[in-house]
C-alpha cells in the first residue's frame, strides 16, 4: 500500500512548494537583514516542520477525515473562543496563543478546518435539492467559525472564509440564480459597510481603528503622507517599479535595505522581491504559484471521490485567493490586508497551516485511481 501510494504522489507539487519555500527564506533573508528583533532562523524550523507535516499527511487516508470533520470544526471553534481568554494581543487583536516556545494563530488553522468541513456537507447533500435552505446551511458552517474570529477581531482571514465558502458553493453546482443572488447581495453588503466606515466609523462594530484606517486612507489617501497607512503602500509601489527589468540585485533593494519598506519580510515581500529581482522575479514566483493552484484543481479533477475533490478545490481557490489579495495590496490596488503571500511571506503558522493543506491534497492525490488499474 505504501509504495502505491508514493507512485500515485503529486512530485510536481511537492516540487513547487519546496521550490517557493526556499526562495521565502532567501528573500526574508536579505529583508530581515541588520534586524536583530526576528531571525529567518524560524522561518527554516517552520518550512523542515512544515514539509515533513505534507509527507506525514500523504500517508494520512484523508477518508478518515470525513468521520472526524464534526470533531474538527468543534474543535477549532472551542479553540477560537479560547482566544478571547489566553489570547495573545499584538496590534489590537488577540490572534495568538502561546504554546511553549511558539505562537499560533489558530485562524490559520481554521481555513483547513471549514474547507474538510464542508467537503464533508457538501458530498453528503451532493444529490439533494441545491434550494436556499442548503446554501443557508452551509453558510451557518461557515459563520460559526467567521463570528469568532471577527471577535479577535481579523477582518481579512474572515474574508477569506467567506470566499472558500462561495467558491466551494459554487462548484458544489448551484443554480445559477442563486448564485446572482448571492453577488448582488455580497456587493451591496460591501458597498454599504464603505459607506458605513467613511460616514460613522465609530460605530461600525467588529473593527478596529487601525483597519479603519486602512481602508479610509485606500479610498482617500493623503498624497503628503510620510507616516501611517498608505505611506507603507507607496514604498511597496516605489520599490516594484525600481526594480524594473532584472532588479537592482539581491541584497541590494534601496527601499528594503534602507528600511523604507515596512513589513517587507510579511505582508510587503512581494515588493522586496521586485525591486531586488525585477519584473523577471515577481513573474517568476507567479507563474510557480500559478502551477502549484492548477495542480491543486487538477488532483481535484481526478480525485477517486466527491470528498476529496472539493478539499483540492478548497485549497486551490483558498492560495488563489490569498495570493491575488496579497499581490493587489502590494500593487495598490487593494487596501492592506495582511494576508501573506503563500510559502513565500514570513510566517509560522501561515506556513503549516498552508502545509497541512498541501499535505491534504496529496493525501487525495496519493489515493487516486490510475487509467491503468482501471482496464
Amino acid at each position: 500500500m505504501k509504495r502505491e501510494i508514493w507512485r500515485s504522489f503529486d512530485y510536481w507539487l511537492f516540487a513547487v512548494v519546496l521550490v517557493l519555500c526556499v526562495f521565502g527564506i532567501v528573500m526574508i533573508t536579505s529583508a530581515l537583514a541588520g534586524n536583530l528583533e526576528v531571525s529567518v532562523n524560524s522561518q527554516v524550523q517552520y518550512v523542515v516542520i512544515g514539509l515533513f507535516m505534507i509527507i506525514g499527511l500523504t500517508i494520512f487516508d484523508y477518508h478518515y477525515l470525513d468521520a472526524m470533520s464534526g470533531l474538527l470544526y468543534f474543535g477549532i471553534i472551542v479553540l477560537l473562543f479560547a482566544l478571547n481568554i489566553f489570547g495573545q494581543a499584538q496590534f489590537g487583536a488577540a490572534r495568538w496563543l502561546k504554546i511553549g516556545p511558539f505562537q499560533l494563530q489558530p485562524s490559520e488553522f481554521a481555513k483547513a478546518v471549514l474547507i474538510i468541513r464542508l467537503a464533508k456537507y457538501f458530498s453528503d447533500r451532493w444529490y439533494d435539492p441545491h434550494d436556499m435552505r442548503w446554501i443557508l446551511t452551509s453558510f451557518g458552517l461557515t459563520f460559526g467559525i467567521v463570528l469568532f474570529i471577527l471577535l479577535q477581531p481579523n477582518m481579512s482571514t474572515s474574508i477569506v472564509m467567506m470566499v472558500i465558502w462561495f467558491s466551494m458553493l459554487w462548484v458544489s453546482k448551484v443554480p445559477t440564480k442563486y448564485l446572482v443572488i448571492l453577488g448582488l447581495f455580497g456587493f451591496f453588503f460591501i458597498t454599504g459597510m464603505l459607506i458605513w466606515i467613511l460616514l460613522s466609523p465609530d460605530t461600525v462594530p467588529f473593527v478596529q481603528e487601525y483597519q479603519l484606517n486602512r481602508v479610509r486612507t485606500f479610498i482617500a489617501p493623503d498624497p503628503n503622507a510620510r507616516y501611517g497607512d498608505n505611506y507603507n503602500v507607496d514604498q511597496a509601489v516605489i520599490s516594484l517599479g525600481s526594480g524594473q527589468l532584472t532588479g537592482q540585485g539581491y541584497g541590494n533593494g534601496t527601499q528594503v535595505q534602507l528600511r523604507f519598506l515596512k513589513v517587507r519580510h510579511t505582508d510587503f515581500i512581494f515588493s522586496a522581491l521586485g525591486q531586488e529581482f525585477g519584473f523577471v522575479g515577481t513573474m517568476s514566483i507567479i507563474i510557480l504559484i500559478m502551477f502549484m493552484i492548477w495542480r491543486c484543481f487538477r488532483n481535484a479533477m481526478q480525485a477517486p471521490d466527491l470528498f476529496g475533490a472539493l478539499i483540492c478545490y478548497g485549497v486551490g481557490a483558498l492560495l488563489f485567493f490569498q495570493t491575488s489579495v496579497n499581490i493587489g495590496v502590494n500593487l495598490q490596488v487593494l487596501p492592506v490586508t495582511g494576508l501573506t503571500l503563500p510559502f513565500v511571506s514570513y510566517g509560522g503558522s501561515s506556513t503549516l497551516a498552508l502545509a497541512v493543506m498541501i499535505g491534504l491534497v496529496e493525501s487525495v492525490a496519493a489515493r487516486q485511481v490510475k487509467q491503468e488499474e482501471l482496464r
